[in-house]
């Protein structure tokens, strides 16, 4: 375990038990969100499938049908 890994658990076990519960949760949530994303992207039909949708992505933008969004400011219309 690195220092940076070791020093959140350590401020973890100083939680309350349901605050610790928790983020165990989140953190195995996340793992097996990230599993599930690896596991998708190595599927050889991936690769077809994001060609296509950035072929289209492209499509629309030469069409001017994108959408310019400022994170801070939301939709501009």
């Amino acid at each position: 375990m690195n220092a940076l890994l070791d020093k959140a658990i350590t401020a973890i076990q100083r939680l309350p038990e349901a605050e610790q519960e928790a983020i165990a949760r989140e953190v195995l949530e996340r793992l097996d969100a990230d599993a599930r994303w690896e596991q998708l992207l190595a599927d050889p039909r991936s690769k077809s499938v994001l060609k296509r949708l950035a072929a289209e992505a492209r499509e629309e933008i030469e069409r001017g049908d994108d959408l310019d969004i400022d994170p801070a400011e939301g939709r501009k219309p």
